[in-house]
């Protein structure tokens, strides 16, 4: 809804797309740049300690890009605006799936965290829906100023919520382990950002698709309608009790994504797509599902929130480099070429899956700690 909200003022405002892609970059990368350092502080501070300060720098953030947007100010202006918004974006899918891992019971993780996908889908089918609502009916500003509100009032709220808050106390002179070197986390990581490379692909070819057919109203519908596939499978797959492990079970999924962006390349009609927009976004919450499971698994003790803050931003990256990437092939040849490219996303994470099968199933390492470094005189 963020991004969105600015593309819609920036452009509104300035009449240039051009300007309002480059202040929606400035902030979705310096997000994605900023989440594991915040997650890495949530779990040396808490959560809520980073929630409530976040929160308050963010709408300081936001209040300033509001205000440099609505102004005119120069462009440099508006991205340091956006930077400071971004890195004062905690990424909520990360800290609620640590707290899923809190407070759900093992054997219902699985289940815990389809919901939480099932959910993700839900707000990326509403979201833009009711931002352009509101930037279009209300005034261009409208859709930027309620994620501020929502932003500042979700906070609050999961801040105060002190019984799912993940809480590690490491041994006196030890701090937790990094996430990041758990060879396993790699593996996913890397696998992410594929899956992620392969959204932002498809999502491109769906827009290319719906302009080549001279109907560019229908490209929100043939996104809309991955999200439904997608939708539709995590119920599916949440309420399946698997006998495969995880680490096949995420092989699995991203083959079945892979083979699923294929007939977007081949579709000569819209219903066609249509049909096909569906079968792409089957393996997509299956797929996030596993990986999430596998992460609760590898992730050192006292890590969880840095962990999902590495697939979330990991995730984001492969998405703006798919979307880019895909929108230069359609302008090279058609929206076949942007669908190739979701294939090759596709087909790194796959094989990142099943090459690091050995690291997937290590579990969790058995140093969970390194030692904190030594006081010298000056800290005491």
């Amino acid at each position: 809804m963020r991004a969105i909200s600015i593309l819609m003022l920036v452009s509104a405002v300035t009449g240039s797309l051009g300007d309002a892609g480059t202040v929606a970059a400035a902030m979705l990368i310096s997000q994605g740049v900023a989440s594991p350092v915040n997650g890495r502080l949530a779990d040396r501070l808490s959560q809520r300690r980073v929630l409530l300060t976040a929160c308050l720098g963010h709408a300081v953030g936001m209040t300033l890009l509001l205000v440099a947007i609505v102004l005119e100010a120069p462009l440099w202006l508006m991205v340091v605006a956006a930077v400071a918004t971004g890195c004062t974006s905690v990424s909520f899918t990360s800290f609620m799936r640590a707290r899923w891992a809190t407070m759900a019971e093992r054997g219902a993780l699985r289940t815990a965290y389809a919901m939480e996908s099932m959910l993700d889908d839900t707000i990326f089918l509403l979201g833009p829906l009711l931002v352009t609502v509101l930037a279009s009916a209300v005034h261009p500003a409208a859709g930027l100023v309620v994620c501020l509100a929502m932003t500042v009032a979700g906070s609050v709220f999961v801040a105060l919520h002190r019984r799912s808050e993940p809480v590690y106390e490491p041994a006196p002179g030890h701090v937790p382990r990094r996430a990041i070197t758990v060879p396993g986390v790699w593996v996913l990581v890397i696998a992410y950002a594929g899956m992620g490379f392969q959204f932002g692909a498809v999502d491109v070819t769906m827009i290319a698709f719906a302009e080549e057919r001279r109907a560019p109203g229908t490209a929100g519908v043939l996104i809309s309608l991955i999200a439904v596939g997608s939708l539709v499978a995590g119920v599916v797959y949440g309420a399946v009790g698997w006998r495969l492990s995880q680490a096949r079970l995420l092989s699995l999924t991203t083959c079945l994504l892979t083979l699923g962006a294929v007939p977007l390349a081949f579709a000569g009609s819209t219903p066609l797509m249509a049909l096909c927009a569906v079968g792409a976004g089957i393996a997509i919450s299956p797929a996030l599902i596993a990986g999430s499971t596998l992460l609760e698994s590898l992730a050192p003790k006292g890590s969880l929130s840095e962990a999902f803050s590495w697939l979330t931003s990991a995730g984001a990256i492969g998405i703006a480099s798919g979307t880019a990437a895909g929108g230069h092939l359609a302008d090279l040849g058609s929206s076949a070429w942007a669908a190739w490219a979701g294939v090759g996303g596709g087909l790194l994470a796959l094989v990142l899956s099943l090459a690091g099968q050995s690291a997937l199933r290590g579990g969790k390492p058995e140093a969970a700690t390194e030692p904190a470094p030594e006081m010298t005189a000056l800290d005491q």
